[in-house]
């Protein structure tokens, strides 16, 4: 998949509309009047993003007589969990070496006797200047 593509897959899921769009499609194909159903928004609201989901490739339509149902299309999804894999052990990585470096510090502070903190001193005046 081209950095283009993928850029737009992740375009595309930045909306939350969008999101919810996909998340609908994931239980089967429906058409633009369904998929406006749940939303506060006109149909052409709803068309517009699924143009912008179609650009992406993440929804394909069909037609069936008068109906044109829209369906998901996973193959951008794998591409960007792919992509976002990398990060997923990079991260993973640094949350070891962090928890391993944490246990070292906590062993080393158990084995060490604490040592004897001095009193602060007073000016006398009960100021702390």
């Amino acid at each position: 998949m081209s950095t283009d593509a993928l850029s737009a897959t992740f375009a595309a899921l930045a909306d939350p509309t969008r999101r919810a769009i996909l998340a609908r499609l994931a239980k089967g194909e429906a058409s633009v009047n369904e998929l406006a159903e749940p939303f506060d928004m006109s149909v052409r609201a709803v068309s517009k993003h699924l143009r912008v989901l179609e650009d992406a490739g993440l929804v394909t339509s069909n037609r069936d007589a008068q109906r044109r149902p829209r369906q998901l299309t996973a193959a951008p999804l794998e591409h960007a969990v792919s992509w976002l894999e990398q990060y997923r052990l990079f991260w993973e990585g640094s949350l070891d070496r962090m928890e391993h470096y944490v246990r070292e510090v906590q062993k080393e502070r158990e084995t060490k006797p604490e040592k004897p903190r001095k009193p602060k001193k007073e000016n006398g005046h009960g100021s702390r200047n």
